[in-house]
């Protein structure tokens, strides 16, 4: 495996797709990671903070048996990171048995001698020094990541599940659009202030946002000003101080643009701004720009939707 760095990110995919969270744990590990699963090679190439890729392929995603085949490669790695997605969760508290480390789950900043965790629903951060090997989970969104390079050619691991007591997998279902992660949500709606008007129930609105969404295959988030009042989860918060998304396609619904919420917008592939002020920074970003009001072309979304489901 060459020479190991002092930390090293453990990226878990599946069938190739990276998970949330897979180039910040890359770049808080100065572009070295490790790509195990399923589709590594594919995964490999998707990188745009990787600098140094090993990838470790595996017939199937096995927890217990992979954490065990992991364990003994990443023996002389002092800190392991692993993305805090459902996979990078599931790895992390196997490995760090497996490897008798300690595991610190939900960090917001790792360093080789110290790691932030974040407690009490984001409320708390409390420092912790490592003096040991450990095993980190790192929550997506919160790290952001530097300028894209190219990911380089990866080393190829080989790698052999052990037989082991492990969880059987009975069935994989599709995530659901209305409760997956934003982070790695394909298809996103956003609600802003201008969504809501003075005196509306701003949840109310939101609600219907995220059933709009849900029937269009797509995922609901919001600006800062949304989740502050209340009307919407931390965790369906877009931006530098809530979550980093990355999706094809990222629809603005009353969203001006500020480069707080734009900062959480990664790389998004097509952006459509629905928005009454045509030179608002989102619409001068946006592939298309719809210059109406935003509450009134939600309601009609809805109803049209509604008038489709119903016949």
């Amino acid at each position: 495996m060459n020479v190991l760095p002092e930390m090293l990110a453990v990226v878990i995919v599946r069938d190739g797709t990276l998970p949330g969270g897979a180039d910040e744990v890359a770049a808080e590990c100065g572009g070295a990671v490790l790509v195990a699963g399923t589709g590594t090679p594919e995964a490999a190439s998707a990188f745009t903070a990787a600098q140094r890729i090993w990838t470790a392929e595996a017939p199937r995603i096995a927890p217990g048996a992979l954490a065990a085949a992991l364990a003994p490669l990443l023996e002389a790695v002092d800190v392991v990171v692993l993305p805090a997605s459902p996979d990078g969760r599931d790895i992390a508290a196997r490995l760090a048995f497996q490897s008798e480390r300690p595991l610190f789950a939900g960090a917001t900043r790792c360093t080789p001698k110290h790691v932030d965790l974040s407690r009490l629903d984001d409320s708390l951060e409390v420092p912790v020094a490592l003096d040991e090997p450990a095993v980190v989970t790192l929550i997506p969104g919160v790290r952001g990541t530097p300028r894209p390079v190219a990911a380089p050619e990866p080393v190829e691991l080989t790698i052999t599940l052990p037989d082991v007591l492990d969880a059987e997998v009975v069935e994989i279902l599709e995530p659901d659009p209305e409760t997956v992660e934003l982070a790695e949500a394909k298809r996103v709606l956003g609600g802003g202030a201008g969504l809501v008007r003075p005196g509306e129930d701003g949840a109310a609105v939101m609600r219907t946002l995220t059933e709009v969404a849900a029937a269009l295959g797509a995922s609901a988030g919001a600006t800062r000003v949304i989740t502050d009042a209340g009307w919407a989860g931390h965790d369906r918060q877009i931006g530098t101080t809530g979550v980093v998304v990355d999706p094809d396609l990222y629809v603005a619904f009353g969203v001006s643009g500020a480069t707080q919420h734009v900062g959480g917008l990664g790389r998004p592939a097509h952006v459509v701004s629905v928005n009454t002020d045509p030179s608002c920074p989102m619409t001068a970003m946006a592939d298309l720009g719809i210059v109406a009001d935003a509450p009134e072309v939600l309601r009609e979304l809805a109803r049209r939707l509604n008038g489709a489901a119903d016949g």
